[in-house]
């Protein structure tokens, strides 16, 4: 045997002789046989028959390092859910599959969080504790993991260390020689293939494929890859909340009812892995005892940072996917990889909006180029946004869902709560005002600036939670003006398509707002609130409804002036909730003055002018002003219809309430055809279930039941109060006072079972609303206890 001297190239040979073998190592000890063989001349050696020598020499200074797991027989992933909750369906088809000899490849697809993994783990170890197939599992989250998994895999069916040891240097293709073994299985085996969030690993590599000899489960944030042709795709989601309750109860059954559970997963929004956390967290405190409830009024606060206190200590330092405020890191890092960094910055500005669905017409590249999301890091412009929602939908972080609203179906972006809560946190403070400014712009577009009135209004309804949301992140006095603002037309909206509640609601909060970045005197303040008015007398809260018209007139007044638009809009107003107060000497006072205003500085003939003087008809029936009624009432009903057209507002509102005069007056005979033709105007004008269609409705009620046609008046009756219930609430005073009027009628047309079984609905409710001494209560009193 001879070496090399000093200096010289480090290569180490040697020749043996018979049949024997030379084992060299050079550097780090890499052993390499060499095979020799005979030459068929024997005199071609001068040290007898020579040989036919291979030798492959190691490089100087290579380390070479069989990275493998700990196992490809056991899921390294953590524990296996006690109870795999509603995956039944998808179970039973990836069992079906693996007991058949070639199943094919099934990719289980999935936002990060949804338990594809878990699905998985309980699928292998049912498989595998069976008997009878081998079950194999890769971690397939880096390539490196990969493909020392795989090639461990092939060392588990029987490929030998030479083999594996060529793979490792590059002298033998890795995937061939994997597949070559499972090919050659002798036992059917099951893989499974983790965390394939990158599937351009398993396409350069090739190692995914399909075999006769088993069945290979994919679980991938990846849902759109061409990698999956040719595979089962099965989409992993959230979890029905029934189901979701019970994983709660599962993991910590005594620290609260399954009602309470119930409540912290739809809060929750049903992700597994944000319910794993929630009930780890509380089944292990030892310093507290929070109950579900508690545990919810907390997630309010920081609810990332209170979800992920339920991972096990330590055990997610290196393992993102464990917590919810990490592990969508993982994907939008590839996502930047991929060379779409726009992805963080469009997470971002839907981080602002909420998880409702959001309409996809908010994000027109127009739209968002006009807003100008430039400063925000990393820009957004206008025309990369196509390429940043179809990076976030290819790996699972959002998704595309049709919502229907007022009979349209609108195509739309849902992304998770748990994902926005914790991108929203993630937010550096100074991009958080660019990215609400524009957000508001954008829901600014979406809004016509015109309030109209008709079924058009309802199409608006969708943006309300994001506006909501938009108003929790004010925090300086410019973003709170464009918030403010759009909250402030957005109310206007939903109160025209009859949503008073949800009107209410937004009008609220953005006063909140606006009193505090703005001030109490500013004209945005003052319009919140009178929208607030507005709404709290649609839902029968007369005095609150006065009380703060009372507030907004006197602001708008001391600010802008009697003339002022605003301020004459409060004048109008205003008379709503005195008329219902009984204060209605005020209330046509009001109204003369609104309407004397205006028409001095709009003009007699203006909309909002005749608009005032069809409001007073109904009040001057109230007050029995006949002579004014009958003088002034059919010439304000021919000035609107003149000026304004059949469909106007003032034109629908004037014959609604000339109807009523004529009721109130008893005039039924007259009154029936005027209030036939009121309920058709509102209903195509409003919508059927609009609450003034209903009042048209129960208008022409009363009138064919004075005159004598119960039948169709109770038919009427009881498609208003049906809907008013809906509409107005089950405590309204209108609603109360027409199940009142209802009962009285089917009494009077023999049905007295019904009649009484109403007013005992109503009696009860009647007195806590109404009052005892009050006349609807007396005669639902009377109904009630009737033979």
């Amino acid at each position: 045997m001879s070496g090399t001297e000093p200096g010289a190239e480090h290569l180490v040979q040697g020749r043996a002789s018979g049949q024997g073998r030379v084992y060299q190592t050079s550097g780090d000890q890499y052993v390499t046989e060499n095979h020799y063989h005979h030459a068929p001349d024997p005199s071609s050696s001068l040290f007898g028959p020579s040989v036919q020598r291979t030798v492959v020499q190691a490089q100087p200074g290579h380390s070479f390092d069989w990275p493998a797991p700990d196992s490809v027989r056991t899921p390294l992933v953590g524990r296996t859910p006690r109870i795999l909750r509603d995956r039944t369906a998808l179970m039973s088809r990836l069992t079906e599959a693996v007991h058949h000899r070639g199943g094919g490849i099934h990719v289980l697809y999935g936002m990060g969080g949804c338990g594809k993994t878990a699905v998985a783990q309980t699928l292998f170890n049912e498989v595998a504790g069976q008997g009878g197939r081998i079950g194999l599992w890769v971690n397939a989250s880096e390539r490196a993991t990969l493909r020392a998994g795989m090639l461990a895999v092939a060392a588990d069916r029987g490929a030998e260390t030479s083999e594996l040891a060529a793979a490792y240097g590059g002298r033998r293709a890795a995937a061939d020689l994997v597949w070559h073994y499972l090919n050659c299985s002798a036992q059917p085996w099951f893989l499974v293939l983790d965390n394939a969030d990158d599937p351009a690993a398993l396409e350069e590599g090739a190692w995914l494929r399909s075999s006769p000899q088993g069945t290979v489960v994919v679980t991938t944030r990846a849902a759109g890859s061409r990698v999956w042709s040719g595979a089962e795709l099965h989409q992993v989601g959230v979890l029905p909340l029934e189901d979701a309750a019970l994983v709660l109860h599962d993991l910590a059954p005594d620290a609260g009812t399954p009602h309470e559970a119930e409540i912290v997963a739809r809060r929750l929004e049903c992700l597994p892995l944000a319910l794993t956390l929630a009930g780890s967290f509380l089944s292990r405190q030892l310093l507290e005892s929070w109950s579900m409830s508690d545990y919810r009024r907390h997630l309010d606060e920081n609810p990332t940072e209170l979800i992920d206190r339920g991972a096990a200590p330590g055990s997610s330092a290196g393992n993102a996917r464990q917590l919810v405020g990490r592990t969508w890191e993982i994907s939008l890092r590839a996502l930047v990889e991929n060379g779409i960094p726009e992805c963080e910055s469009l997470l971002r500005l839907l981080s602002c909006w909420s998880s409702d669905p959001v309409p996809l017409s908010l994000l027109r590249p127009l739209s968002v180029g006009a807003v100008d999301l430039g400063a925000v890091e990393p820009p957004l412009p206008g025309g990369r946004v196509e390429t940043a929602l179809r990076g976030l939908l290819d790996h699972s972080m959002i998704s595309l869902v049709d919502s229907e609203e007022s009979g349209e179906v609108v195509r739309c972006v849902k992304t998770h709560g748990v994902l926005l809560d914790s991108v929203a946190t993630s937010v550096p403070n100074d991009q958080k005002p660019l990215l609400v400014e524009g957000a508001a712009r954008l829901l600014a577009v979406e809004i016509p600036a015109e309030v109209g009135g008709g079924l058009a209004e309802g199409r608006v309804r969708r943006l309300v939670p994001h506006v909501m949301n938009l108003l929790r992140l004010v925090a300086d006095r410019d973003t709170g003006i464009s918030v403010v603002r759009v909250a402030n037309l957005l109310a206007q909206h939903v109160f025209a398509s009859g949503d008073y509640q949800a009107s209410l609601h937004m009008a609220q909060a953005a006063a909140t707002v606006a009193e505090t970045h703005l001030g109490t005197d500013h004209p945005l303040t003052l319009g919140a609130g009178h929208d607030a008015a507005l709404a709290l007398f649609r839902l029968g809260r007369f005095e609150e409804s006065e009380a703060m018209h009372r507030k907004v007139l006197d602001g708008r007044e001391r600010v802008f002036g009697e003339e002022h638009p605003e301020t004459l809009q409060s004048f109008l107003s205003f008379h709503e909730p005195l008329g219902q107060l009984g204060r209605v000497e005020e209330c046509v006072a009001s109204l003369r003055k609104a309407q004397e205003v205006r028409g001095r500085v709009l003009g007699e003939n203006h909309p909002d002018t005749l608009h005032a003087r069809a409001l007073l008809i109904e009040y001057l029936a109230v007050a029995g002003e006949v002579e004014e009624f009958d003088r002034v009432g059919p010439e304000i009903v021919s000035l609107c219809e003149e000026f304004l057209g059949n469909d106007s507002l003032a034109t629908v509102t004037s014959r609604h309430n000339f109807a009523f005069g004529l009721y109130r007056f008893g005039r039924y005979e007259q009154a029936e055809p005027v209030a036939r033709r009121a309920l058709s105007d509102r209903r195509r004008v409003h919508g059927a279930e609009h609450a003034l269609a209903l009042s048209a409705t129960i208008l022409l009620s009363w009138i064919l039941a004075e005159r004598g046609a119960l039948e169709e008046s109770i038919s009427l009756a009881r498609l208003a109060v049906d809907g008013q219930e809906r509409a107005l609430g089950p405590e309204h005073p209108y609603l109360l006072t027409n199940r009142a009027g209802l009962a009285a009628s089917l009494a009077a047309a023999g049905h007295v079972a019904e009649a009484q079984a109403l007013a005992r609905l109503n009696l009860p409710l009647c007195e806590r609303v109404l009052g005892s001494d009050d006349p609807v209560t007396a005669k639902t009193r009377s109904l009630s206890a009737a033979p």
